[in-house]
């Protein structure tokens, strides 16, 4: 895989959503008089196979802080509706966080495996591992005749597994091909959403290409579908980056390293702004303006943008500090941080 084609595709993974066969679903465990004692049966049968086989942590998502939570969300390690869900939730979690396992949620497993970079197959591989180790001993909700898994939204039936890969996108953002490009995956039956999900936007020209029919299809299928769709995305942002380089020339340049500039120098800055520099930054370093470290592809280079601004998220910046942060106490130490990490770039 070219360089060219990992700027294009920043992660990949895999989701897989099951039940269990004797116990409620939990939008009806929630309701049952023995809730919690159930609810703390189903966690405590999962830890009991995950945690001897990796390197597993436990959240019990009732004992949490807000703000323990929210660190969490901001990773993508847990969802909002798993907070919701906190009287009778848990997660597993592995300590590289490619591994996250979110128990009564909608549904009683959301099993999910991140790689960076584009691996759907690798990521399928090791979280069906996962999920062949709880069904061994504690059996799924399925219906062989028609539905397969059975889960909380009909969406998921079927394989009830979502493929999905982030694709860093601005080219084809910014020359607004986005609109045509979604009704064409709209029609084989993928969806485009924003970075962080259904009902976000584009932030940092960041879009999640996924399945969204799992019923009828097999999981090779899915793969399948993703795997071309995704390829064929990237061959259009490419030439699009191309098209751009030769046809904007020093404008373009010159919008970059002016953000370059500012991100080297800002004393304070918030999240969106830092969203829309590093976009332009990285859409940089894709374009060659920036020197490449030996050893160091441009991956990793984008990688380390991307982990950058996670990390200054408001509650990750405030379990980086152990303390409340006022939004512009948040502001400056996210300038500091982020001066530090990008002005390790050497413009060409």
């Amino acid at each position: 895989m070219s360089e060219k084609f990992e700027s294009v595709a920043v992660s990949s993974r895999v989701r897989l959503a099951r039940n269990f066969k004797d116990y409620p679903f939990p939008a009806l465990l929630m309701r049952d008089r023995h809730a919690l004692e159930q609810a703390s049966e189903i966690v405590r049968l999962i830890a009991a196979e995950l945690m001897p086989v990796d390197d597993f942590v436990l959240y019990d998502i009732g004992s949490l802080t807000e703000e323990k939570a929210a660190y969490l969300v901001e990773r993508n390690l847990i969802s909002r509706d798993l907070v919701r869900n906190a009287a009778i939730s848990a997660a597993l979690i592995t300590k590289d966080e490619r591994i996250s396992v979110m128990i009564n949620e909608e549904d009683h497993l959301r099993q999910q495996y991140f790689l960076k970079g584009f691996d759907l197959r690798a990521a399928y591989e090791r979280i069906w591992g996962i999920n062949e180790l709880i069904s061994a001993s504690i059996p799924f909700a399925y219906d062989d005749e028609m539905f397969g898994y059975l889960t909380a939204c009909p969406t998921n039936l079927g394989t009830g597994m979502r493929a999905s890969v982030m694709l860093f996108l601005p080219a084809v953002a910014r020359r607004g091909l986005m609109r045509d490009i979604v009704p064409l995956l709209t029609r084989q039956g993928l969806v485009v959403r924003g970075a962080f999900g259904e009902g976000s936007g584009s932030e940092g020209d960041l879009f999640q290409l996924s399945n969204e029919v799992t019923l009828g299809r097999t999981e090779g299928e899915i793969l399948d579908e993703v795997e071309n769709s995704v390829r064929i995305v990237a061959g259009i942002e490419l030439r699009e980056r191309e098209r751009m380089a030769a046809e904007e020339g020093v404008e373009l340049e010159d919008r970059v390293m002016r953000s370059y500039g500012v991100l080297c120098n800002c004393r304070k800055i918030d999240g969106k702004e830092l969203m829309r520099r590093a976009a332009d930054v990285k859409l940089g370093i894709a374009l060659g303006l920036f020197r490449t470290p030996s050893r160091t592809s441009v991956s990793r280079q984008l990688s380390a943008i991307d982990e950058m601004i996670v990390s200054t998220r408001p509650a990750n910046l405030e379990n980086r500090q152990g303390t409340k942060l006022t939004p512009e106490e948040q502001d400056i130490l996210r300038a500091s941080i982020v001066s530090e990490g990008i002005g390790e770039l050497q413009p060409q």
